[in-house]
């Protein structure tokens, strides 16, 4: 249920409705009605996500497809007296399942860390007593105070307040503190609401007295959490992945039964023909996909730690190369997530040292709460320094700043003996107490022309998305020791001093960067339009539309998934909106990053395909996301990008590899079984067959992607998958009918099965191991582009041990025997005319689909 439908009944001015509503008084609950409700609404407390233990964690890397069927294919063979076939399967499955298990349990962190967020004490009314009580003893109905530095530990209604200021930039991205005070006025978002606070902000000045209206998960932050219990949508990858295995299993079970029928009517023994079809089933399923998968993730994982990335799900790496659209929060990723001082004005709107001198006194000698702007005034210390204001000025008194005046003021004595009072605050209030300006020659008074000019220096630098304050001071004629508010007049305007959380240094060249890779960047932020606009202005960032909040809150999902793919900007975001936009996209197709580091951030982080966070990131969204930084820069995830996208590369090369040669292999064997009177391979040499192949893979991991292919995102396929397999496939099947032909009609093999069986194995063997070189890219291979060294030498010691099987006193043990000298040169003709065939249609293949 949403917030507002839980707090409707309270959105009102009426304090009595208000506690009539929720059965209390301002003198709070008793101890015997709060322990009541303590029974009926739980503890305040959240609900973390439980460790999975050991057992759950290994079962969630089994209930897999793939997995499943080597596991009873494996069985099978065990039971029909297969041991080595069965040895083989389980230890590509243990491989795949260990390795994944262990990198996942490295990098776990604990959803129980949300409990930091929050105080440990309230400070509650009970039976007109003030008391402190244990944060989760409160109940709704309880009165709480709030004072300057407190969390607020529960979902609150205000009935009372002064000068109450509430940091909520975790919830909203909101860079400023927001005032909270009782008014009537409605509000379609809760979190804009002044009249609310939620637990997860802080009080940041002033003070209240408010009723807790709702508690523990049932908070607007226990939403949050409770959304990020429970079990992950399936990403990107996973989906492929799941769509590839089904489709092999659709081949197994339609091919494997063919071949088992066709050799048991040809050939009349059954036995014989069940055995080889189990060892068919095998050849075809590719049981070293959740090993390929998992070594090349994990590879990519540890290339990327190298870099302070920290992968906590290995499955993010891929989705990091498939990510076509990144969203991103605004405040702390591409902005710094701090208050600066960017601009100190005189009133013709020029630079001025002398306003920031002024500022920086009344900032330096103020003795009260020292807000954000105060602290970013500071931080100019070098400037500071400069001035010299401990020497030269002496502070005689000041006037604090509150909230109704919003202004304060200090009065420092020069060296010429002259008292100066020095104010700064909200641009109307000092605007309202001026009475001339400084000039470069003196003063003026104010006249109608120059307080346009003014006016239009304030207004130019709020469209720009500025916090602006005014300065002005007076020079006192006569002495005096204590100084008040109605001295606050007769000011002269001194200039303007204007704030921003100002972008990143990286971030622009990280937007042109992602661009260049195909990668949209779209801003998700709780800030408002303007500031965001001036933020994308900085950074280089097209905005092609902007869309707010309160106008996501009137369209359906499929009017948002339309106008999502043409917005940049999204503003005054709720974290659900935000989660709304994520599958939105989703729906269009998309592969979406999405990266934050606050609270509102975390139901986005978890829907989308790969969520990204930072180590200074809230507990919340660390523990949604699947990538941590532990640099907060743009500029890591480019990187990432395209380390995915290598990792990816070659799983895909896996996959084309040996689904392609598998699916040409079973024509071959079809053709084979019905024209040839005998098995025309064993099933113990089908089987090695399939384990030597498979072992010329295992390298890789370690080969290198074309620097085409991972210029833009990618993503599974599974259609052209499919197109590819039936095209490039079959191409082997004839060169397959070339050597039975060679054996049937130059050897005379038709009464000598171990020939023809033999002679079948190696250019099986040859052909499977060369097409790996030829796959592997889309350029000419060992011309153009060559695989690494250890898939090169891989691949050379496969094929010698092919030939030494069929020539050592192991063969035998195979059903081999030796080959005539002749057919080495005819298998040397029948390689290079396949992989020339296959080269011309693979590059017809690549122009006709547009597969760079």
């Amino acid at each position: 249920m949403e917030l507002k439908k839980l707090i409707s009944n309270f959105e009102t001015d009426n304090m009595e409705l208000i506690m009539k509503s929720l059965n209390t008084n301002i003198n709070g609950l008793n101890e015997d009605e709060a322990e009541k409700r303590l029974d009926i609404y739980g503890l305040n407390q959240l609900e973390s996500e439980k460790k999975k233990s050991v057992f759950a964690r290994i079962l969630d890397n089994i209930k897999n497809p793939l997995v499943i069927l080597l596991a009873i294919l494996a069985f099978v063979s065990y039971i029909t007296g297969d041991i080595r076939a069965t040895i083989v399967m389980c230890i590509m499955l243990s491989l795949g399942i260990v390795l994944k298990f262990v990198q996942e349990l490295r990098a776990d962190n604990s959803a129980e860390q949300l409990k930091a967020m929050v105080s440990t004490t309230a400070t509650v009314i009970r039976s007109g007593t003030q008391k402190e009580i244990p944060l989760e003893m409160l109940v709704p109905g309880d009165i709480i105070h709030l004072s300057s530095g407190d969390m607020i530990p529960a979902d609150v209604q205000i009935l009372s307040s002064k000068d109450l200021f509430i940091n909520q930039s975790a919830l909203t991205g909101e860079s400023l503190p927001v005032e909270k005070l009782v008014t009537s006025k409605k509000y379609k978002n809760p979190l804009e609401n002044p009249n609310l606070c939620f637990m997860g902000s802080n009080v940041e000045s002033g003070t209240a007295i408010a009723v807790v209206l709702t508690t523990g998960c049932n908070t607007y932050f226990g939403q949050l959490s409770s959304k990020l219990t429970g079990e992950r949508a399936m990403t990107s990858f996973d989906k492929g992945v799941n769509e590839f295995t089904w489709l092999m299993i659709k081949f197994i079970f339609i091919l494997a039964p063919i071949v088992f029928l066709i050799n048991g009517f040809v050939k009349g023994d059954w036995w014989q023909a069940l055995f080889f079809a189990i060892a068919i089933a095998v050849g075809l399923t590719p049981e070293m996909l959740p090993m390929i998968v998992t070594v090349n993730l994990s590879k990519g994982a540890m290339s990327m730690a190298k870099k302070n990335v920290i992968v906590k799900k290995l499955n993010a790496i891929q989705n990091f190369g498939a990510m076509d659209v990144l969203c991103t929060d605004k405040t702390g990723t591409i902005t710094c997530g701090k208050v600066i001082l960017e601009k100190h004005l005189n009133i013709y709107g020029e630079d001025s040292e002398r306003v920031l001198k002024y500022g920086y006194i009344n900032s330096f000698y103020q003795t009260g709460l020292k807000n954000l702007m105060d602290v970013a005034i500071l931080e100019n210390k070098d400037d500071g320094q400069d001035f010299d204001i401990e020497n030269k000025y002496e502070k005689i008194d000041e006037i604090p700043f509150d909230f109704i005046r919003k202004r304060m003021s200090v009065v420092v004595r020069n060296k010429r003996m002259e008292d100066v009072l020095i104010c700064k605050g909200a641009v109307e209030e000092v605007l309202s107490l001026c009475n001339k300006y400084e000039t470069k020659e003196g003063t003026e008074p104010f006249i109608g022309k120059m307080s346009k000019k003014i006016e239009g220096i304030v207004n130019s630098l709020n469209e720009e998305g500025f916090r602006v304050i005014a300065v002005a001071y007076k020079v006192e004629k006569d002495y005096k020791k204590e100084y008040t508010i109605s001295d606050e007049n007769e000011l002269t305007l001194l200039g303007f001093m204007a704030f921003l959380d100002p972008p990143k240094e990286s971030s622009a060249e990280a937007i042109e960067k992602f661009h260049k890779y195909n990668v949209d960047v779209k801003i998700l932020t709780g800030d408002n339009d303007i500031v965001t606009k001036k933020i994308c202005k900085e950074i280089k960032l097209p905005i092609d539309s902007i869309l707010l909040g309160n106008e996501i809150e009137d369209m359906s999902d499929e009017e948002l998934a339309e106008a999502a793919e043409k917005t940049t900007v999204f503003a005054k975001l709720s974290p659900m909106h935000k989660e709304r936009i994520i599958k939105a996209l989703q729906s269009r197709n998309h592969v979406v990053g999405f990266m934050g580091d606050g609270i509102n951030d975390a139901p986005a982080l978890k829907s989308a395909d790969v969520g990204i966070s930072v180590d200074t990131a809230v507990d919340i969204a660390k523990e949604s996301s699947d990538i941590i930084l532990l640099e907060n820069s743009l500029l890591l995830l480019e990187e990432g990008v395209l380390e995915g996208r290598r990792v990816f590369g070659n799983i895909v090369k896996y996959i084309k590899m040996t689904a392609s040669s598998n699916f040409g292999n079973m024509f071959s064997v079809i053709g084979a079984s019905i024209f040839v009177p005998f098995l025309p391979m064993m099933p113990i040499q089908v089987l090695t067959n399939n384990l030597l192949y498979d072992v010329s893979q295992t390298a890789i991991p370690t080969d290198s992607v074309d620097e085409e292919w991972i210029a833009k995102p990618r993503k599974w396929e599974i259609s052209d998958l499919k197109r590819y397999i039936m095209i490039i496939g079959p191409i082997s099947s004839i060169f397959d009918y070339t050597t039975f032909f060679i054996m049937l009609f130059v050897f005379n093999c038709w009464n000598n099965p171990a020939l023809f069986q033999t002679g079948w194995f190696l250019e099986s063997l040859f052909t499977q191991t060369l097409i790996i070189h030829v796959i592997r890219t889309n350029k000419i291979p060992f011309i153009q582009s060559t695989a690494s060294k250890p898939l090169t030498i891989t691949s050379l010691i496969i094929a010698c041990t092919g030939i030494f099987l069929v020539n050592s006193p192991l063969a035998d043990s195979f059903g081999f025997t030796k080959l005539p000298a002749l057919y080495y040169p005819l298998l040397i003709l029948t390689l290079l005319c396949y992989v020339i065939l296959t080269q011309i249609v693979k590059n017809w293949y690549v122009r006709k689909y547009d597969v760079q």
